[in-house]
This record gives structure tokens, sequence and C-alpha cells, in this order.
């Protein structure tokens, strides 16, 4: 494979890239004779390492209905991911303990078009359930600090992640948080049933307008939620990954944290990073998600604390789910449900935004692969182009423009917040170990693999 614009360790080059068996051989000069048995020429798109979405919900098995490994991971491989990591809740069961994960595993089998890992989930009660599931190969552990959406997989509190600290530390493993304290969102219900006449009244009425959702949930449910983490993930000495930072007061009490040697990272998504909840229409709950997308300056300051190195990565949290939960006939933002699909369509939106503001697709490439593969632990594998590590790669057009159209929507429901939207750069093919996945709409049966931590 050769390209005038490669996206390499060194910077974007005129390259070869020789691969052998599913790896890369060995890098060399665009012109240099090609000796192989297929040359795939890129001419002047760029080849990038395959995206890393270490943030995904295929919800199978148990709400297949939702989403599901075959669709999902078409999905992903028409969106230049060539690995992601599913999330342990959404499914039935959830995956907190090794049976669960044996069904999972099994549930995929067969039908994953790109490497999907597994992430442990922690509940209250669980910690003994971590060193098996660690040992069993989850790359990670995910728990919620307020209720997650669903009921099978609870909320954790202080006393739960003291006694899971010491545990976590000890074994090396990464916990996930989605970082959100319930008091400050009971505290902005409170307020609302109060400057109404009731919550009798309250709970007949749908939530229409945007603003009055983002209001039940303010930015210190987040603010106070990482404050807490930071403490803790000094205290244990633990590794602790903020998913989804939607607040940027946040990111002064991450940078002071990170200054001070604590282990801590930071994802944010991109629809932080491309709505505004100003230009949220009324009934528009197609862009409902928890923590909420939030005022345009916050976006900025956001895109900032990419810049800036505050925050490390870019991921999708691909949260889909029946159009009906979403409830776009009522309008109701406060019974649809939280999650937005766009597994698809990250790279295009996010160097949408990253071009608007003189980012690089290099800067582009270091958030939503290097980032993601080095904190994830399989930067030995994925993540860059370098010798040595899988050909999984993404030929895509920067300049190319494409207008999302439900018809083309792979994921297994149509419903996005980027319907319509008219997005720069354009996935062309994504191969998986030197196997091309996806070329111009067209993908190839099933060849991902299911991976595990190497231990």
């Amino acid at each position: 494979m050769r390209g005038l614009r490669v996206l390499t360790p060194r910077g974007v080059k005129a390259a070869s890239v020789l691969i052998e068996d599913g790896v890369i051989a060995r890098m060399g000069a665009y012109d240099e004779p090609m000796h192989a048995a297929r040359v795939v020429e890129a001419g002047n798109s760029i080849i990038m390492p395959g995206l890393v979405d270490t943030h995904v919900h295929l919800n199978e098995p148990g709400r297949t209905e939702w989403e599901g490994f075959e669709t999902g991971t078409r999905a992903a491989a028409a969106g230049g991911v060539t690995t992601l990591l599913d999330m342990p809740l959404n499914s039935t069961p959830a995956t907190t303990n090794t049976g669960a994960l044996r069904l999972k595993r099994q549930a995929a089998l067969g039908k994953c078009s790109v490497d999907v890992g597994f992430l442990g989930g922690f509940i209250p009660g669980g910690t003994r359930d971590i060193p098996f599931l660690w040992e069993a190969g989850v790359f990670a552990f995910k728990c919620f600090l307020v209720h997650s959406g669903v009921d099978d997989f609870p909320n954790v509190t202080e006393a739960d992640l003291r006694a899971a600290m010491p545990v976590l530390s000890e074994l090396g493993a990464t916990l996930m948080v989605h970082a959100e304290l319930p008091g400050p969102i009971e505290a902005a219900s409170y307020r609302r049933v109060r400057a109404s006449e009731g919550a009798a009244e309250l709970a007949v009425q749908p939530m229409r307008t945007y603003c009055a959702y983002l209001a039940t949930r303010p930015r210190a449910a987040e603010q106070e939620a990482i404050e807490l983490l930071v403490r803790l993930s000094r205290e244990f000495q633990a590794q602790v990954h903020i998913v989804h930072l939607s607040s940027a007061e946040a990111l002064p009490v991450l940078s002071q944290a990170r200054e001070e040697g604590v282990q801590i990272t930071v994802e944010t998504c991109p629809h932080y990073l491309t709505f505004a909840a100003e230009d949220i229409a009324d009934g528009a709950t197609q862009h409902k998600c928890a923590p909420p997308i939030r005022e345009s300056e916050n976006r900025e300051r956001l895109w900032r604390g990419l810049e800036d190195g505050i925050i490390d990565m870019i991921v999708s949290d691909h949260s889909p789910c029946p159009p009906a939960m979403k409830q776009l006939h009522l309008g109701d933002f406060s019974g649809a449900w939280g999650g937005i699909a766009s597994l698809q369509f990250g790279l295009s939106v996010v160097w949408t935004g990253a071009r608007e503001r003189g980012f690089t697709a290099e800067r582009v490439a270091e958030w939503m692969s290097r980032a993601p593969a080095r904190i994830a632990g399989i930067a030995e594998r994925a993540g860059m182009i370098q010798p040595g590590r899988d050909a999984n790669l993404v030929i895509w057009n920067p300049e190319a423009e494409l207008r999302v159209d439900a018809s083309a929507i792979l994921h297994k429901h149509k419903i996005t917040p980027y319907a319509g939207m008219a997005l720069r750069g354009v996935v062309e093919s994504t191969w998986l170990r030197g196997q091309r996945v996806y070329h111009h709409g067209e993908l190839t049966a099933p060849v991902g693999q299911l991976i595990e931590r190497q231990t």
C-alpha cells in the first residue's frame, strides 16, 4: 500500500507500507520498487491508523433490538474503526462476572467486521469479581456514579470505590467512570419541582425544551464527581479514566491533577465537540445524552482542552436504542433514552470540527487512534503505522464532503443527530490486518477477532 499522505510516527509523508501476514513489515519511500502480490494506491487520500474506539455499546446479548455485533461492527468498519471495546452494560446480562463475559463472547463469535474487546462492569458488591474478570482478559472496568439508565447496572458509591480501588491498583487495572454525582442532579430536580405547581403536574407534562433538560444535569454533577475521583486516585495510586467529559469546568482540576502525577486520563465525544445546547430545537430528543451537550462556549473550551493535552482522546459513546425509546413523537426529553448513535461517522464529524479550528489530521489521529490504543493497553498492536503493528488502516479523503443520509446508515436504527449534516472527510476503505473489510460502501464477510488484554 502506498500514498502521498501517510500518517507516520514522524509526520505526514509520501510513503509505502509493506504488509506481510497481516502485520506492517516495513515502511519505505513512495517510489521505491514494490515487490508485492498486490499494490494498493491511495493517491492523495490519507492513509491513517485505523481508529480505536474504547466506548461502544453493542448491547448483545439481551438487547439486540437496540444494536448488535453484526450491525454495530459493520458501521464501525464503514467509519474507519478497526478496534473497539464493548461496554459492559445495556446487554443482558451485564458483563459484571466471568459467566456473563462468556455469554458476551459467544454472542459475538463470527459476527464482527472489526476487532472487538470487552470491558468488565463494576457494580455494588462487585469487588470480588474484579480479579476474575481481569484474569479473563477484560481491558478495564466501567462504573457509574449516578443511575446508569438500566436497573441491572446500578451505580456505585464512594464506599464501593474505596473497596475496589486497592484491588484495581494492585492489578494495574483502569477504572472507567461515568463521572456525575447524584446530589447536584437531585438538587436540580428539586428546584424544578419547587418552581412548578408540583411534582404531579411535572410528571404528566413532556419536557420539550432542551434547556429544561440541560438544567437537570448541572455542571456541578461532573465537577464534584471528578474532584472525588482525583482524591481517590491520588490516595490509592489507582488508574482512573473519565469517560465522555462534557463539562469544561472540570478542566482546571484535571490539569492540576495531571501536573501532580495523579493517574487520570480523559475522553470526550464527537457530539460534545459539534453541537451546542442553544441550537438544539424543542423536541429534538435525538440529541439527548448524559452528561448533556452543553453551550457553545463550553464546546470551544473542550476543543482547547484537547489542544492543551488535558483531554487525551475522542471516542464515540455509541449508545443506540429502538426509535420508540427516543420518543420523537412526543419530543419528551425527560422520558427519551439518553444516548447518541454515531459510530459510523466519528472520523468525519471530528475532522469537520478540527479542520474548521485549524487542527491537522495528525492531531485527529492522535486523539482517535494512538491515544485510545495507548490507554486501552493495545498500543503494541494498534494505533500507529509502524513496523510490527497490525496492518489496521483507513484510507480517507479529507477534502471530500458527505451528507449523512439515513439510507446509508449501517447502525441497526437510523436515528442520529447528525442526519442531514454536511461533513468533511470521507472514508474510502478500511483494512484489518491487511484485509480490506470496507470499500466505497461495500463490506466483506466478517473477519474481526475477539481480542483479550495481553497478560
